[in-house]
């Protein structure tokens, strides 16, 4: 009798074992989430839709500190995958991240987020940053573009939410009025996708299984040359405005850290008014007068590159 109640005992235990593991491996495929608004250092992020993203900034890498922890949609980061960590991008899509320094682009699944550095739009996985000619620099000026949804290990867009657990523990209910964005025109002689060039591509495995569902998009590995400004400028910018008289205000308050620019674009067949500080030397430069700039309150400033 002891025999047979060891037995199922044991049995009982190994069947627990392998229910926790397959548990387990679920929840390591992640799901589809857009998440709730939060703020970092005084600044709120909006996570949401947005299928036109395309924007310009600096880039950097995170590696073997968080190699095997959870991503923000339950994902397992993977520092030799085709991975990075975006503030406000749905969790996971494709984007493209085109080095505007030598010209290599790529194909990166977002599943996090981050970077929480002031100044930086995007965090590449090591390898990810390796092909990007990243890596050994620790940033670069980059342009990051939406392409697609995401394959998400079989399970379906569930439209989750972020949960405590997948942001940084300062994060704090998010004001949701008067909340306003002004979108970065793309870098001159970049405004549509460019072609692929490269004559010998490189290519490294797939991040994860091919999607079922064809819509759905996964990073094929290869690293094209594209064509880029042969010159790139950064500016830190304080603020964008449909309206001038708000960006001279504005400029008014921030001549204690120097002279602000109000430069336009057309935005929609509208005017939209620019405060920027620059052109800046390099990277340094720009994460020294964007501190400045948000010292004196301004905390949506953004460095970026045209």
């Amino acid at each position: 009798m002891r025999l047979a109640f060891a037995s199922r005992a044991f049995w009982i235990t190994m069947l627990a074992l392998i229910v926790a593991s397959c548990a387990g491996e679920r929840d390591n495929r992640g799901g589809y989430k857009v998440g709730q608004p939060y703020q970092i250092e005084g600044v709120w992020y909006y996570p949401k839709e947005d299928q036109f993203y395309d924007e310009t900034g600096i880039a950097s890498w995170y590696g073997e500190d968080f190699h095997g922890k959870n991503t923000a949609n339950g994902e397992l980061y993977n520092m030799d995958a085709l991975t990075a960590a975006h503030r406000t991008l749905p969790l996971p899509v494709i984007a493209r991240v085109t080095n505007l320094e030598n010209g290599r682009s790529l194909l990166v699944r977002v599943n996090d987020r981050g970077p929480y550095a002031r100044g930086r739009i995007i965090d590449l996985s090591r390898r990810a940053a390796q092909l990007l000619g990243v890596y050994e620099k620790g940033t670069a000026r980059v342009r990051v573009q939406y392409e697609g949804r995401a394959e998400i290990g079989g399970a379906p867009p569930n439209g989750g939410v972020e949960t405590a657990s997948s942001l940084p523990s300062d994060v704090h209910a998010a004001p949701m009025d008067n909340v306003a964005r002004g979108e970065l025109a793309p870098p001159p002689g970049a405004e549509a996708a460019p072609p692929r060039t490269t004559a010998a591509p490189v290519r490294v495995a797939s991040t994860a299984p091919v999607a079922g569902a064809p819509s759905e998009l996964v990073p094929d590995g290869v690293v094209t040359t594209v064509p880029v400004p042969a010159r790139t400028q950064l500016w830190v910018q304080a603020g964008a405005f449909q309206a001038r008289q708000n960006a001279d205000r504005l400029v008014g308050r921030l001549s204690r850290v120097g002279a602000a620019r109000v430069s336009s674009i057309s935005q929609n067949g509208k005017a939209l008014y620019r405060v920027r500080f620059g052109p800046l030397a390099n990277v340094d430069d720009a994460d020294a007068m964007l501190n400045k700039v948000i010292g004196l309150g301004e905390n949506g400033a953004q460095i970026v590159v045209d």
